[in-house]
């Protein structure tokens, strides 16, 4: 594997952590439709939250936010759209980006709420 994917899937695995840890419940991760893959579906309260994961070893090109373009955006809302209707749910969906650059041997994480409504 190479070792930006190694990077990105340790980035996703501290991701679930500390979403764990603040009282999500994880439904899916790595979920694929067409063309797009949504790195975590997570549940808190009466809310559907659609996780965006950016794992970086450097902001020297930018933040890894940064890199959540509109193609990428209009990827996963239609990728959330075929889970809602395949799960048959009635809920409210936020999506966020939980970014995460690794300095040192550790994650200094961000966690973005409802990050799509800046764009």
């Amino acid at each position: 594997m190479a070792t930006h994917n190694e990077l990105g899937e340790k980035g996703e695995k501290f991701a679930v952590k500390y979403l764990q840890d603040n009282g999500y419940e994880i439904l899916e991760r790595n979920y694929r439709f067409l063309k797009s893959e949504v790195d975590i579906i997570a549940k808190k309260q009466d809310v559907l939250i659609v996780v965006e994961v950016k794992t970086r070893s450097t902001n020297y090109f930018g933040s890894p936010q940064d890199f959540v373009n509109p193609k990428k955006i209009k990827l996963l809302v239609t990728a959330i759209d075929n889970y809602i209707i395949e799960k048959d749910l009635d809920i409210e969906v936020q999506f966020d980006i939980i970014a995460l650059i690794k300095k040192r041997g550790e994650f200094k994480i961000e966690h973005f709420k409802n990050a799509f409504l800046h764009f």
